[in-house]
């Protein structure tokens, strides 16, 4: 849980002045503020109209004497720690067995008030806003312990205020989780807001100037002929990518980094004159990493086309969801190339496909499996879990 007195407060911050915490959270530290002292008071007023009857009232004015020095000193002292909260639990606990001290037996079984009369409960409502229900609920545990072994004999009366504590202590954390939990969600909303804000406005940017001018040398390309052309189908390769790249859903931005994407949309980019995507008309769903992984995999096999397939070569991208597994199919009809080459090209020290190709599936807990021969083409088969085991063992086929 958030901690009030973090280093990078600064000194003349006010709690209550923080950003980081929810409305509701401050307004209970501002509660307890009056809480603390309105307690005090009822507890001097206590010991005073019962003085007579207690055996060392001045016992019971030191107690309530160092109540009134922590009381002070938390109004001077605005940050609220861990540790401040265990002192104050440890001073509630000692001024309520400090009454077996001040009182008689007769009187502690009677049902007189403790020395600290409630003031205790401000701590464990502290306890409560600072670490949530699990703290609240271990606060007012405590405190409930000492009442029982101060009164030894426990009374209904006794055990009620000892359940009315649980009570507060477990319902305010409760309400402070709910309220540090929805303003967490609050603040990933309004990030998630302004990443697409910020999207949107690059979008148009790319749209206005670069989107513009591919188109134009695409155009103008065309109309020169020659190598212009061969430059203006680049140009137009690279816009219908760019498009596809400003327009498409960012997954990333919806849904959580252990979330699911669509792999289709990680792919899409990737479609374009000379590359031809055949993917399931539903969505296939995948672990935001592995998706991120299968399609720089896919990624690295069309650029080995365009590296070495050779001018004019055409290459098709198969997408097939199986249930528990994802497999991608990469095949092109260019020159190919000898069997063999890709173990030559590893002993080489040229090692692109281990790890741009084979490593990732490997990291997904997946293969990748080449048919190759001269002139004909390559296919490059890639299969993974959607769901990455513990230990990948990574099993290569070649």
């Amino acid at each position: 849980m958030t901690d009030r007195g973090q280093p990078d407060e600064r000194p003349d911050e006010r709690p209550d002045e923080r950003p980081d915490e929810p409305g509701v959270v401050e307004a209970f530290w501002k509660g307890i503020d009056v809480l603390r002292p309105l307690a005090l008071a009822y507890a001097v007023y206590a010991a005073w109209s019962r003085q007579e009857q207690m055996v060392r009232p001045e016992v019971a004015w030191a107690v309530l004497g160092v109540m009134a020095a922590w009381t002070a000193f938390l109004v001077v002292h605005r940050r609220r720690t861990l540790a401040l909260v265990l002192v104050e639990l440890a001073l509630a606990a000692g001024a309520i067995l400090a009454t077996r001290v001040v009182d008689r037996e007769p009187v502690i079984h009677a049902g007189a008030p403790t020395v600290p009369a409630f003031w205790p409960a401000a701590a464990v409502v502290s306890a409560a806003v600072l670490l949530g229900r699990k703290g609240g609920f271990l606060a007012a545990l405590l405190i409930g312990v000492v009442d029982l072994l101060e009164v030894q004999d426990p009374t209904f009366h006794t055990v009620n205020n000892v359940v009315l504590l649980l009570l507060i202590g477990t319902l305010i954390g409760y309400a402070v989780d709910l309220a540090r939990e929805g303003h967490t969600k609050l603040r990933a909303a309004l990030a998630l807001e302004a990443r697409v804000r910020e999207r949107e406005r690059l979008a148009r940017t790319v749209h206005d100037g670069v989107l513009q001018t591919l188109a134009f040398i695409n155009r103008r390309g065309s109309q020169l002929g020659g190598e212009a052309a061969d430059l203006g189908g680049m140009a137009a390769e690279q816009e219908r990518r760019l498009r596809a790249l400003v327009t498409a859903t960012d997954a990333d931005d919806e849904l959580p980094p252990d979330g699911e994407v669509d792999l289709r949309v990680l792919l899409s980019p990737h479609a374009g004159e000379r590359v031809q995507m055949v993917a399931p008309a539903d969505p296939v769903l995948v672990p935001a990493p592995t998706a991120t992984e299968l399609a720089a995999a896919v990624g690295a096999a069309l650029d080995n086309v365009r590296q070495h397939a050779g001018d004019g070569a055409q290459a098709w991208v198969l997408v097939e969801d199986e249930g528990d597994t994802v497999e991608l199919t990469v095949r092109d009809n260019g020159a190919g190339m000898p069997p063999g080459r890709l173990d030559e090209a590893a002993a080489d020290g040229r090692l692109g496909v281990s790890s741009s190709i084979r490593g990732r599936l490997r990291d997904c807990g997946g293969d990748a499996e080449w048919v190759v021969r001269e002139g004909s083409g390559v296919t490059v088969r890639m299969r993974a879990p959607k769901r990455v085991p513990h230990s990948a063992s990574g099993g290569e086929r070649v």
